[in-house]
């Protein structure tokens, strides 16, 4: 791994600040990881290692590490004594793109599928707790992400020590449909535009409180991170970001058909889910659906 040294705000404690890539199952796959902890911290153990991943469409290193007022959500956690790590799924940020996102979207299926995703998720888990000597850790996932983390848990309980499920995904009621639905084929990987972004940030959102949710310059900043990431997306024009459709395909297969990834009854660790009220992404009412089918969690909260 590489240190990176940062100058930080006066008020962060000094941070040591590392990446790697990751070797993912399949040859040929590189999963971008980053690591933050207090220049001080000698000890690891379970309860103070975490691991972040992101949802279906922005990677990890703009969504949980990203410093606004010079902080951030990453730095806060590392700061309080956490030993704080994310990745980059394949075909996000700085991991490897598959091929087929070079060619056309409507030349190939939907790539990195749910499955796909939990696999890249076991190998960076498995080289955390190798370069550590630990033999479980944290996780936590946003949108998609907890889709993936909870069926990791399902599939390696003795490798987890808390889950945390920020703004899950779960079956909808009728008439409540998934940004993610789409008509027609599904290509391997779709396309956003800035405009888009921000538009999808706000939606939801109550008309009079839009124009101070934000505070100024923060969206051009993850905005300008985040599409940075894809040099070849930038190219274009108008530049896009592209974003794999797998988890598109696994929205219209399963969750669209009243149909669950992963079996809540068997998660067996502390849950927590975190739930917005404004969020059109994953409603606060999937949470509150998912909260009393954690019937084998010895603790669960919902906030």
């Amino acid at each position: 791994m590489t240190t990176l040294p940062r100058k930080l705000p006066a008020a962060l404690p000094p941070l040591l600040d590392e990446e790697c890539f990751v070797s993912a199952r399949d040859a040929g796959i590189k999963i971008y990881v980053r690591n933050k902890r207090l220049a001080s911290l000698r000890d690891y153990s379970p309860q103070r290692t975490l691991l972040y991943v992101h949802g279906s469409t922005y990677p990890a290193s703009t969504a949980f590490d990203l410093r606004l007022d010079g902080w951030s959500w990453m730095d806060f956690i590392a700061s309080r004594g956490f030993d704080v790590w994310l990745l980059d799924l394949r075909g996000y940020g700085h991991s490897t793109r598959p091929h087929e996102m070079d060619e056309p979207p409507e030349n190939n299926p939907p790539v990195v599928r749910t499955d796909t995703a939990v696999a890249d998720i076991g190998a960076v888990v498995e080289h955390i707790l190798a370069t550590r000597k630990i033999d479980a850790l944290n996780l936590l996932g946003w949108s998609w992400g907890t889709t993936q983390m909870a069926t990791y848990t399902t599939q390696n309980p003795q490798r987890v020590n808390k889950l945390v499920l920020y703004a899950p995904q779960w079956i909808r009621t009728a008439g409540s449909q998934s940004p993610l639905t789409t008509q027609g084929k599904i290509g391997a990987y779709r396309t956003v535009e800035r405009p888009q972004m921000l538009s999808r940030w706000l939606n939801g959102v109550p008309d009079g409180k839009r124009d101070t949710l934000i505070p100024p310059g923060w969206f051009d900043a993850w905005a300008d991170a985040t599409m940075a990431t894809d040099a070849e997306g930038g190219k274009r024009n108008p530049p896009v970001l592209r974003a794999p459709s797998g988890t598109v395909a696994d929205t219209m297969e399963i969750w669209s058909q009243g149909r669950t990834y992963y079996d809540p009854q068997k998660i067996t660790v502390p849950v927590l889910i975190t739930v917005a009220e404004w969020d059109r992404d994953n409603p606060p009412q999937l949470g509150q659906t998912l909260f009393p089918l954690l019937v084998n969690a010895p603790y669960k909260r919902m906030v």
